[in-house]
């Protein structure tokens, strides 16, 4: 039997990014601006959802919770603002994610595509549940959980990220 050496990654060796002023305003003005008006030109691309995307990508990279609630709120309630919803329902569903991509992205590696899928696969699905709480229970909205579309959703947001975060890593620069 071969000994195969356990590796670990301290919390400070994990690198964390920071991005410009030019980059850190413009590419989440860029998702909430194409996912305001492609959707409503081709309804199959609704169920991607590119702010949501962007929230997950800063979290993970920057790696600070505070930032990363922050980004999530601010996407959120602009993508609010741009909707016919209730004002608060994605910024606090994307407030949510981001605190949580972020404490996700301290503890392991999201560099890799495959964690990639994964944490944004299961960050959608806390996404669409924290929506779905505070839209029905809260504001009362008649809304039906509906598993196999927000499973192919999870899966298709994931396979985007993969895609995205590759682009998007060309922003970051180390800290």
């Amino acid at each position: 039997m071969t000994d195969v050496p356990i590796v670990r990654t301290s919390r400070e060796e994990i690198e964390v990014y920071r991005f410009g002023p030019i980059a850190s305003v413009l590419i989440p003005v860029l998702a909430l601006l194409v996912q305001a008006f492609i959707p409503a030109r081709f309804h199959a691309a609704a169920i991607l959802d590119l702010p949501f995307l962007v929230t997950v990508f800063f979290a993970v990279t920057r790696r600070s919770q505070f930032a990363g609630m922050l980004t999530g709120a601010i996407i959120g309630l602009v993508q609010d603002a741009l909707t016919h919803q209730a004002i608060g329902l994605y910024g606090i569903a994307k407030t949510v994610v981001g605190y949580g991509a972020s404490s996700l992205g301290v503890k392991i590696d999201v560099e890799n595509p495959g964690t990639r899928l994964l944490v944004t696969g299961g960050f959608y699905l806390v996404h669409q549940a924290v929506y779905f709480l505070v839209a029905r229970n809260i504001l009362g909205v008649a809304m039906e959980w509906l598993w196999a579309r927000t499973l192919l959703a999870a899966l298709l947001n994931g396979l985007a990220a993969i895609v995205l975060f590759a682009v998007l890593d060309r922003f970051k620069h180390s800290t």
